[in-house]
């Protein structure tokens, strides 16, 4: 079903104004085929038209969405606009990134591979790697480690751009994937800042996702490293060698790549993500250098401007080192929210860049894939046209190894398949794709103020729970707009046939002017909250017309049981007055039945509503004091009515609350069967 989109409660008013205005003219037409006095007909068509223009729709649904805002934030959701908790309301697919997300962003490796795991089929777990650096290099750690495991060390350190934060020891500042690296380094003696100081970084190729790494060229004595860290299938192609636990170099050969791809492929079914690292020696013209840029960029203190060398003249000929794994724990709240959204139906989709068989893994762990869903690639997605797209993104559960670009592909085929998608991000690259999604959903806390610029919604605690709180809040908010509607349409329709079916018969108009503004007036903007939804569907259509049509027949027997009551004028005062008693009190007692569309009226799971209940009140007073203080009665043209019409008025009113009661019947039994 689709959902609610920004500007569907204007559409609904242009709506609801053109069918008063078309009825309002037939009413007037009539009455001038009929030769009724003009004034009296015109002043009913002009009352009527300006009654059944919903004036209070616009503003109560903006305070309907204005509460939900304020609930939201409640909850760390901060919605930038109204129109996005409207669209809020219809998500039925939201794209969320992994990590920090779904996952808690704190990386921590946990396995290295270097040679010998390659060969064994197995990661060291990081506990003991300690000793297995210090037995290869005599109890030293840091750079000048022969070992492959001690270059690796000093390649995750300096190949990084996290720092360790000064006010806070012991936290990074910058992605949590290269703070987990400087942390991995320090567990084994490595300072991360002492060692950019003796070695500076005088070129860098910064990581790109269609690359898949990053690399950095550092001065080491006379010469030149550049140490290169990324995924590992985006790394193997640009090695030629392999360093050895030992330390020793030698060529790598088509095994030794199959096996580090078996083991990154067992490391990932392990939920780990994995990441490469490779170096190699160089100078500033097989960098792609300028001659004396190392110098120049080394000179002093300070951040100095880096050169940027051409990423396929540096990022040739590495060595590579070996493969850490890291382990990023789920959020504990995440699998109960995606099951909770599975349950409202709602679709999760993982959307990342992690390896497939680690993003699978976590989509398992969470309820996100379940058997028969679909796991794509970005190398799956470069080969398949907007067609096949389109074919598969139905049932893709997992999409991974993903480019910006591909993110903004997936977003526009499911919009195509007529989706409402809600998509996080939060980088500069995803700003695009939170832009095309119908609500944009940027992190607050690891998200950059681009990200939070093209979205409609920050998560302030970046938790993918948050997020499935602010759907079901937005549908709560879409249905209290539903129940706004329903309510007035259902009293204008009302309006409407009573006066209709009075002019067709040329019979004397039910219901003056002044009767139709007052109870538009004192019981128009009556709503009880109400729960789940979309804003206007075809349930909604058929409550309208079947609540106005019985409440327009109960108005007309009122009339005209009224009018046989008396005779002459009097027996239309008496019809008048008996109309207006059983339309005014029939919206009073739906207000109070607007709560759900199966459960009874007198069910209250939550509790009465007291502000529902004293708006209410205050309106049966009022209509009360119309009815009864003579100088008021007289002011609207109403007649005293005997305690045998009063008992009429009140059996014909009440029936409006019989008549929804046994519409919900269908539904709440249907909702039984189903529970069964």
């Amino acid at each position: 079903m689709p959902g609610m989109r920004s500007g569907s409660l204007a559409a609904v008013g242009k709506a609801l104004t053109i069918v008063g205005l078309v009825v309002c003219a037939a009413i007037l037409l009539l009455g001038v085929l009929y030769q009724r006095p003009m004034v009296p007909q015109l002043l009913v068509a002009i009352t009527l038209a300006i009654s059944i223009i919903p004036e209070g729709l616009p503003a109560t649904a903006t305070i309907v969405m204005a509460l939900g805002v304020q609930r939201m934030a409640r909850r760390h959701a901060l919605v930038k606009t109204l129109p996005a908790v409207e669209t809020l309301g219809g998500v039925t697919v939201i794209c969320s990134d992994t990590t920090g997300t779904l996952t808690l962003n704190r990386m921590t490796v946990t396995h290295v591979a270097t040679d010998g795991g390659f060969t064994a089929g197995e990661a060291t777990p990081v506990d003991d790697l300690g000793r297995s650096v210090a037995d290869a290099s005599n109890g030293e750690t840091g750079t000048g480690i022969g070992s492959a495991a001690g270059l690796l060390l000093t390649a995750a350190a300096l190949c990084n751009d996290a720092s360790l934060d000064p006010d806070h020891p012991g936290e990074v500042i910058g992605d949590p994937t290269e703070g987990a690296l400087i942390r991995f380094a320090q567990r084994f003696g490595i300072d991360h800042e002492a060692l950019e100081d003796r070695f500076p970084r005088v070129a860098e190729c910064p990581f790109d996702s269609e690359r898949q790494r990053m690399t950095t060229v550092h001065r080491v004595g006379d010469g030149l490293t550049a140490y290169a860290k990324g995924s590992v299938e985006g790394l193997l192609p640009l090695c030629d060698r392999i360093c050895g636990d030992d330390g020793t170099v030698r060529a790598m050969t088509s095994a030794d790549r199959g096996r580090i791809l078996a083991l990154c492929r067992g490391m990932a079914g392990d939920a780990q993500r994995t990441l490469g690292f490779a170096m190699r020696t160089t100078d500033a013209s097989q960098a792609g250098l300028a001659p004396g840029t190392p110098d120049a960029c080394a000179a002093g203190p300070g951040s100095p401007v880096l050169a940027s060398p051409d990423p396929a003249v540096l990022e040739r000929g590495f060595v590579f080192l070996g493969v850490t794994g890291m382990i990023d724990p789920l959020r504990r709240e995440a699998g109960e929210a995606v099951r909770s959204c599975s349950a409202a139906g709602i679709r999760t989709v993982m959307i990342t860049g992690d390896h497939p068989l680690t993003a699978l893994a976590i989509a398992r762990d969470l309820g996100i894939h379940r058997p028969g869903d679909t796991v794509v690639t970005g190398a799956d997605l470069a080969r398949m046209d907007d067609a096949a797209l389109d074919a598969v993104v139905g049932s893709a559960t997992v999409f991974a190894r993903v480019t910006p670009g591909d993110k903004l592909r997936i977003i526009d085929s499911l919009r195509r398949t007529g989706e409402v998608i809600a998509m996080t991000g939060d980088g500069v690259n995803d700003s695009p794709a939170l832009e095309a999604a119908d609500i944009g959903v940027a992190m607050g806390v690891a998200g950059t103020d681009v990200a939070k610029g093209a979205a409609d919604m920050i998560l302030l605690d970046d938790s993918f729970a948050t997020i499935a709180v602010a759907v079901k809040e937005g549908r709560r908010v879409a249905r209290n707009i539903q129940k706004v509607i329903q309510f007035l349409l259902a009293g204008n329709i009302a309006e409407i046939t009573t006066l209709l079916v009075a002019a067709a018969l040329n019979l004397a108009a039910p219901l003056s002017g002044a009767h139709i503004l007052w109870v538009n007036l004192a019981t128009a903007t009556r709503h009880a909250p109400v729960r789940s939804g979309t804003l206007f569907d075809c349930g909604l259509v058929g409550r309208v017309l079947a609540q106005g049509v019985f409440v327009a027949l109960m108005t007309t027997a009122a009339y005209w049981v009224g009018t046989g009551w008396g005779a002459g004028a009097g027996g239309h005062a008496v019809g008048q007055t008996m109309a207006f008693c059983v339309l005014a009190f029939s919206q009073l007692l739906r207000a109070l039945n607007q709560r759900s569309t199966t459960e009874p009226v007198w069910v209250r799971a939550e509790g009465a509503n007291p502000w529902l209940v004293a708006a209410v009140l205050c309106s049966l007073a009022l209509t009360m004091a119309v009815l009864l203080v003579p100088a008021l009665r007289e002011a609207f043209g109403l007649a005293s009515l005997t305690g045998g019409q009063w008992a009429v008025t009140a059996a014909l009113a009440a029936m409006s609350l019989v008549q929804m009661e046994v519409a919900k019947l269908p539904g709440r039994l249907r909702g039984r069967r189903d529970a069964v």
